[in-house]
């Protein structure tokens, strides 16, 4: 029987008509050639209904851990969490060479929804994906890569789960390593001012603005040939649990609670950022525990558009008839040839603004939307967004080799939902 879905961010619900749960490819192919309409749910951490099922829905839970290596090649089910990776890969003495900060979602969801971290000489998940296995509408199971159908393995990195199921991904990864941290407070202006030599000179780059003052929280993290050194085990309960989680929600409350306090709230958390600086394993670094919720749009913008985005958001934020108390967070990627990833043929800037749970973000999310699409923005495929396949289709310039891939494998439409609906037509 169908179970009541909820996302992680509770913007998207869904009743299927059941769930089904397969725990082998010959069971998954069985179940998505039987039913109508199907889609696999991964995590529920997307912001969008990317997930929800109109009929049978796919948990992928049971289908799950590493099934070949190859050198630093791992083939791995699709609904093995990050989480899970991270460490099967730990144990073989590999890991993924960039993440986000999140670890909850499938691999399969992640890459679809072109999950990235941050690296100006760095891709996004997808193309650290060097083969794929899907099991199609009719049951039939395929495998893409560069060398076999690479019209779908462009397509189906970055595919929305409008193609077909993942059935297992083929990574490329790379020897274990150290990640040197450092996390420091900083002055806007200045990181804008020496953005471009930070990018360019540092393995991993990020900040967080404070959107009502110019404080930011600056993030480089360096892969170093040194031991790991990592903050200890009472430090990092302090500093995660405590400050990021704990105490971070509890001024989160009180905003939504007393709507006039946000703004100074805001401001004083900025002022009160200190320096983290350890050495530590990558997946250990890359990824933080995030508990306090919230609803998160984020766009790809041209590098060179960056600068002109913020000092509009700038201009934005003052003028918004409520506050926000979540950070602005901005990260880099390099140009990649997948069809639908944001960072498709042209060195990326992203942009993502967030608001807690429960507190006004329309109008916050339309302005930073309209200043965007300003400069041909990309929506991620997994947060809020308002545009539809018109708008998108003139972003990029695959997007009809993407649906002429998509007409050929699911005539029927058999993957779609509402969300796909609008996005792809």
């Amino acid at each position: 029987m169908g179970t009541p879905w909820t996302n992680w961010a509770r913007t998207a619900s869904a009743n299927p008509h059941r769930v089904e749960r397969p725990a082998s490819r010959d069971e998954l192919a069985e179940v998505v050639a039987g039913a109508s309409a199907v889609r696999p749910r991964g995590s529920g951490h997307s912001f969008t209904a990317i997930a929800a099922a109109p009929g049978v829905a796919v948990d992928l839970v049971d289908w799950t851990g590493v099934t070949e290596v190859a050198g630093t090649l791992v083939t791995v089910r699709s609904g093995t969490t990050l989480r899970q990776l991270n460490a099967l890969l730990d144990a073989l003495g590999l890991a993924l060479p960039n993440l986000g900060d999140i670890d909850a979602q499938t691999v399969s969801g992640a890459i679809s929804t072109g999950t990235h971290g941050t690296g100006a000489r760095l891709g996004g998940l997808a193309t650290q994906v060097a083969a794929l296995e899907l099991v199609l509408a009719d049951g039939t199971v395929t495998r893409c890569s560069p060398e076999q159908d690479p019209d779908l393995f462009a397509a189906a990195r970055v595919g929305l789960g409008a193609l077909g199921v993942i059935s297992t991904i083929t990574l490329r990864c790379v020897p274990a390593f150290v990640l040197h941290a450092r996390e420091s407070p900083a002055r806007l202006d200045a990181v804008l001012e020496e953005f471009d030599h930070l990018t360019a000179t540092e393995d991993h780059v990020e900040f967080h603005w404070f959107p009502h003052a110019d404080r930011v929280i600056l993030k480089r993290n360096n892969r170093t040939g040194e031991p790991a050194a990592p903050l200890s085990a009472a430090r990092r309960f302090y500093e995660y649990e405590v400050v990021e989680n704990g105490a971070f929600g509890l001024v989160c409350r009180l905003a939504r609670a007393v709507p006039a306090t946000t703004r100074a709230l805001n401001r004083v958390c900025g002022a009160l950022v200190s320096e983290r600086v350890y050495r530590d394993v990558s997946h250990r670094v890359f990824v933080t525990p995030r508990r306090v919720r919230f609803v998160e749009t984020e766009y790809a913008v041209p590098r060179a558009a960056l600068h002109d985005v913020l000092r509009e958001l700038r201009a934005v934020v003052p003028r918004l008839d409520h506050g926000v108390i979540v950070p602005v967070e901005v990260r880099v990627a390099g140009a990649d040839d997948i069809w639908l990833s944001t960072a498709h043929e042209r060195d990326t800037a992203y942009v993502a603004v967030h608001q807690y749970l429960g507190m006004p973000y329309r109008r916050y999310f339309d302005a930073f939307e309209r200043i965007a699409n300003s400069v041909g923005g990309r929506p991620h495929w997994g947060k809020v967004h308002s545009l539809t396949a018109d708008t998108l289709r003139e972003r990029y310039p695959r997007f009809d080799d993407f649906r002429r891939v998509r007409d050929r494998l699911d005539p029927t439409r058999k993957f779609t939902n509402d969300h796909l609906a609008r996005v792809l037509g």
